[in-house]
């Protein structure tokens, strides 16, 4: 999965996050997989093109159950 190495790629980074940002981090891993058979489908160049996508929608959907329970 193409996302899977990208996820290699930031660990590095992850690791020197603190906890709380690294677990943040970890659900926008989460959020990313959700979303991997689309990405695939879609074949982007760039993995990171479909990680970014992934997690807009769920931010978005995430926005949307907010403001319907305000």
């Amino acid at each position: 999965m193409a996302s899977e190495s990208l996820f290699q790629s930031w660990n590095d980074y992850r690791r020197a996050l603190s906890q709380e940002d690294r677990e943040a981090f970890d659900r926008l891993s989460d959020k990313v997989r959700l979303h991997a058979s689309a990405c695939s489908v879609a074949a982007f160049l760039d993995p990171l093109e479909g990680a970014l996508l992934s997690i807009l929608l769920e931010q978005e959907k995430e926005l949307e159950r907010l403001r319907k329970r305000a």
